[in-house]
């Protein structure tokens, strides 16, 4: 057994730091009071949910209260009275990170989700409940998705090399292979209560014993194996009773939801075997699988009141030994003797201060062998490592399957040891600050913890674990996990949390790099994901800000032109093997004529026809892209000043190409409907504005149209360029506004105090003024970013912003033309960045 209390510290360096901490607001008639047993939840979309209860001094009664807030915005919570009469003992995302699961200590069990799918409005649609039965463990059933993360791969060049689909089934499916959505609880009287949602919205649920003999549950959790099979283990709180697990099989029978289980072998923890220590540790704690889909391996945790201790257990196929007698009456078949299931001990603490919180990891990362010792050579990547927390305010990283010391951090409570030699710390009269429940990031390199003040802490985890790695070592991490993040859809704020300046242009380059190297597929799928990855890292330095705006005009061109050009339609019935849309972009790239109208010659018109009131629903997209092309071409005579936003388009041959495209789609509509062009203003009434933006836009995309071969533009062209502000009026460019986030003010690495319900005055950001030219002033007419309509210096209409990039928008949609609709339907669910939305007030600024 490898001790952790002696192990040495690690190398300076901190290993873990405190990022920022939120608390409520004391109010004279009621205030916040942490819940007990108090729980908290972290999405993969970097929501965290956590209870508290809301005391109220006059009516002296408790209210149970879930709050959810968005990591980069903490202060904004969304708090809302659960309902649930007793107090709430769990909480679950779901998979997609949009509903959350509560239960309580009445057995209801209640489904959220969120409203209009804004991050700060949420409500209760569905749930189910085991009546006066108190739930201990809940989790949602098993969708069948797994990827796993090959650490020592990491170099590799290939994603399907680093990141690979496991075989995994789902815990229930549907007629077609398709996952049934539901969840599944243990309640503390033995029971065993699946619910699940039917495609109509009505939820079936059946109630089922664990076993026989019923007896008391304390402790409990749910883990799923890869053949679709439920795995639960159980406790009944005491160290001298064996550690029960269970096999629950969920099937659907006759339209009804059918429950079996089966007992599985079970453990009695080593601390209890140990004669030094068979009455020490009376009671377990702490019951938890290693991972969700790894039912094989189990943390277990003894304590009394003033110490714990851990251990960790793994379940092994065995050779079963049989005598050489009935070795002789029946021989084995190919000498292999039978197998049976036993759990193994594979390491375990010596004593500890007593275990306050336990928080898991989330990345399911692949170890080729779980020797220890293979295990130890990546030992400083950070989602090997589990979170424990103890009464005394510290927070120990341990090794996941060796639980040897990875990082360490001292709260304002607990006393930093001075040396090796120091074996009991000073204990301070009354009761330390420590964390009472904690969530480790989807990544973990951020930990939140929720303490007995019920105040929320954010915690850094380096990538290294504090120790003096290669000097990319650290830089690999985090490239490794934003490729991972990249490929599941995962929100990547957490690894955000350590980039520092001087690190951008490097991650940028490398991103960009590792994605160049995937198939053209692959490229195709993650196309705006990486570019809303770019943006937000290039966020965080002073030197790629202008860049950020350029990206968000990408993500905004890329889905114009596939919205524009899904509109086209074959003119006859028998289409060809490819779309109007490809074949436009064909056209465009191998005819290189300057003429807009000779173009447009080899284009079949008929396919651009479309019923006027949608091309006049179109007018305001179609001006944007009007706008950007003048404002480009205008701002190519200062093509050496990267600080001015659009600069990177200047050289980005695709994305010239597909406004290229557009203007000739545009000039098609403009055949039909005159009004849906963009409206210039100009000083000759003879000009062709189109043809003139036209004729220069195609001179510049040929000195890059090849990305290895970009040439510098002309004379010519710059000068023609110059003269474009006395033949056409530029126009100002709504940029986005300077995100009100957290992210890139914790770049100083000191803490930030922050309260619930409050918006922080942080100012004097330096990022901030390098945007002062781009940002409309207050009391100007602001804009619906991705609508492009004018909502009036004081909007009155509801509005949403994204909780990334501060892209605004209206809430409710006053369009009801169908190709209007298509569009705003790429960013009901998400921005076009990818992030969440929140509801904003009316009155913001």
């Amino acid at each position: 057994c490898r001790g952790l209390r002696r192990a040495p510290l690690p190398p300076a360096g901190p290993a873990m730091d405190l990022a920022y901490v939120c608390e409520w607001e004391k109010k004279p008639k009621s205030n916040h009071c942490p819940s007990i047993p108090l729980v908290c939840a972290w999405s993969c979309r970097n929501l965290i949910a956590f209870t508290t209860d809301l005391k109220n001094e006059e009516e002296k009664d408790l209210t149970h209260m879930v709050h959810i807030i968005d990591t980069e915005h903490p202060w904004d919570v969304y708090s809302v009275n659960s309902g649930h009469a007793e107090v709430i003992t769990c909480l679950e995302w779901d998979q997609s990170g949009s509903r959350l699961l509560s239960a309580d200590a009445d057995g209801h069990i209640k489904c959220w989700s969120m409203t209009d799918h804004l991050a700060n409005s949420w409500e209760n649609t569905v749930g189910s409940m085991v009546e006066g039965d108190p739930v201990v463990a809940l989790s949602w059933l098993h969708n069948g998705v797994k990827l796993a993360l090959h650490v020592e791969k990491s170099g590799a060049s290939n994603f399907g090399e680093k990141f690979s689909r496991v075989k995994f089934s789902p815990s229930l499916t549907l007629f077609g292979g398709k996952p049934m959505e539901g969840w599944i609880a243990v309640t503390i009287s033995g029971l065993v209560t699946v619910s699940l949602l039917k495609p109509n919205g009505q939820v079936l649920t059946s109630t089922e014993s664990l076993c026989r003999l019923r007896c008391r549950v304390a402790l409990a959790d749910v883990a799923f194996t890869g053949g679709g099979n439920i795995v639960v283990a159980t406790s009944d709180g005491s160290s001298t009773s064996p550690v029960q697990f269970y096999k629950v099989c969920v099937s659907v029978v006759n339209e009804k939801c059918k429950i079996d289980t089966e007992i599985l072998p079970s453990l009695f923890m080593r601390c209890t075997t140990d004669p030094a220590r068979k009455d020490k540790y009376p009671a377990i704690t702490h019951l938890k699988f290693l991972a969700r889909d790894m039912s094989e391996q189990v943390l277990l945790c003894a304590s009394n009141q003033n110490s714990s201790i851990v251990e960790c257990w793994s379940l092994r196929k065995e050779g079963l030994p049989v005598n050489n007698i009935f070795q002789q009456i029946s021989p084995v078949v190919g000498d292999k003797p039978p197998m049976i299931l036993k759990w193994r001990i594979l390491s375990a603490t010596n004593d500890l201060d007593r275990v306050s919180a336990v928080a898991l990891p989330k990345l399911p990362i692949s170890l080729t062998n779980t020797d220890l010792k293979v295990a130890n050579d990546t030992k400083f990547f950070p989602g090997l490592g589990l979170a424990l927390a103890f009464h005394d305010g510290s927070v120990h990283i341990v090794h996941r399957l060796s639980l040897q010391m990875m990082a360490v951090f001292y709260g304002s409570s607990s006393q930093r040891p001075v040396d090796e030699q120091t074996i009991k710390r000073q204990r301070t009269a009354g009761p330390l600050v420590h964390f009472k429940a904690m969530q480790l990031s989807w990544t973990s390199l951020a930990l939140a913890g929720v303490d007995n003040h019920g105040k929320l802490s954010m915690l850094r985890i380096s990538p290294s674990m504090g120790h003096v790695l290669d000097m990319n070592m650290s830089l690999r991490h985090l490239l490794f996990l934003l490729e991972y993040c990249m490929v599941t859809g995962y929100d990547w704020w957490d690894i955000l949390l350590h980039v520092q300046p001087n690190m951008v242009q490097n991650l940028v380059e490398k991103l960009h790099e590792e994605y160049m190297r995937q198939n053209a597929a692959l490229q195709q799928v993650l196309s705006t994901r990486i570019v809303a990855m770019k943006a937000s890292l290039c966020k965080l330095s002073s030197s790629t800000i202008a860049r950020v705006c350029d990206y968000h005009a990408k993500l905004f061109l890329i889905a114009i032109s596939c919205t524009l050009k899904s509109l086209l339609r074959p003119h006859f019935l028998n289409t060809p093997d490819k779309s109007p849309g490809d074949r436009l972009t064909e056209i465009c790239s191998k005819i290189t004529d300057i003429d807009i109208d000779k173009v447009m010659i080899n284009l079949k018109t008929e396919e651009f026809v479309l019923e006027m009131t949608t091309l006049q629903s179109l007018q305001q997209l179609i001006q944007w892209v009007g706008d950007f092309v003048l404002y480009l071409l205008a701002s190519l005579p200062n093509q050496g000043s990267p600080v001015r936003p659009g600069h990177s388009f200047l050289r980005d041959g695709a994305a010239l190409g597909m406004f290229r495209e557009l203007m000739v789609v545009i000039r098609i509509w403009g055949l039909l409907k005159p009004s849906c062009l963009p409206v210039y203003t100009a000083t000759s009434d003879t000009q062709d504005s189109m043809s003139l933006l036209f004729r220069l836009l195609t001179k510049l995309w040929l000195c890059c149209r090849e990305e290895n071969h970009i040439t510098e533009p002309d004379d010519t062209l710059i000068d023609e360029c110059c003269l474009l502000p006395s033949q056409l009026l530029i126009p100002n460019i709504d940029w986005l506004p300077i995100n009100d986030g957290i992210i890139s003010k914790l770049q100083n690495k000191q803490l930030v105090r922050l309260q619930f319900g409050k918006a922080p005055g942080l100012v004097g950001h330096t990022l901030s003024s390098q945007f002062d030219a781009f940002v409309r002033a207050p009391g100007q007419p602001k804009i619906d970013h991705l609508r492009r309509l004018h909502l009036g210096a004081y909007p009155t209409e509801e509005c949403k912003s994204c909780t990334r990039c501060g892209c605004v928008t209206m809430l409710k949609s006053p369009n009801k033309v169908t190709a209007v609709k298509q569009w705003e339907q790429r960013w009901i669910k998400n921005c076009l960045c990818g992030g969440l939305w929140r509801r904003m007030p009316l009155s913001y600024s």
